[in-house]
């Protein structure tokens, strides 16, 4: 019964972004096209489980070997005890730290994920960036968003400081399947749906590089025959625009 109820909740989802975010997914997706083009780099960020699709977009199969995902200390579910995840987004100045160390540069192009979108760490990523010059896109929950208040003392939002919004359409809270007698709702959406909206990012971009008459720089599959061959071709050609290696 429940699963069912996640099923139907996940498919309204996910026919909301396609009746709503499909100009904001093409117009990320001509921004990673332009920026690799143009010698640039592209990274991805996001905190706690924000930044399992930081993970989703780099090193897989069908995925852009030019996407570089920014690791940092604290920020990744590996830390004990786990709760400091949730210490340290909410450190103002960190999230700018991390991006200076990364050493963001002019004509870059930045996505950070936070469903929320309302803790410093993303925020100041963002500030940081577009100081620098970087093109800066984010995925987020709006209506989330909107409900709660800024932690940063901009008291601004995510999805205030960025130029481009994807929204992932979810229930405030993210969870979105409530039982009868109990207070807590289970079955979050963010990560499919998340997940869904960059993947169809990443096949609009590899669309318009073939457009452009470019070949796309695509990972295969290191399990399918000619994969490894394949990849080491591809990785050494876009050596330059790869932070991960």
């Amino acid at each position: 019964m429940y699963s069912e109820i996640y099923f139907s909740k996940l498919d309204n989802i996910l026919r909301e972004i396609r009746e709503t975010q499909t100009e904001a997914i093409e117009k990320c997706a001509e921004k990673i096209v332009d920026t690799t083009l143009s010698g640039h780099k592209v990274f991805a960020a996001g905190c706690g489980h924000a930044g399992l699709l930081a993970k989703e977009l780099f090193y897989r199969s069908g995925g852009l070997v030019t996407v570089n995902p920014i690791f940092a200390p604290g920020l990744e579910l590996d830390v004990t005890p786990v709760t400091l995840t949730t210490d340290i987004e909410r450190i103002e100045g960190y999230g700018a730290t991390v991006i200076s160390r990364k050493n963001l540069q002019k004509g870059d192009f930045l996505l950070i994920h936070s469903v929320s979108g309302r803790n410093p760490v993303s925020i100041d990523m963002a500030l940081e960036a577009e100081k620098r010059g970087v093109f800066v896109a984010c995925l987020t929950n709006v209506k989330y968003s909107k409900s709660v208040s800024s932690r940063h003392s901009s008291q601004k939002r995510l999805f205030e400081v960025c130029p481009l919004v994807l929204d992932n359409c979810g229930d405030v809270g993210d969870a979105a399947v409530s039982f009868d007698g109990f207070p807590e709702k289970s079955g979050p959406t963010s990560t499919a749906a998340g997940a869904a909206i960059l993947n169809a990012v990443i096949a609009e971009a590899i669309g318009i590089f073939l457009a452009k008459g470019k070949t796309p720089p695509v990972f295969m599959s290191a399990n399918l025959d000619g994969g490894d061959e394949h990849n080491k071709k591809v990785l050494s050609q876009y050596g330059d625009l790869i932070t991960y290696m």
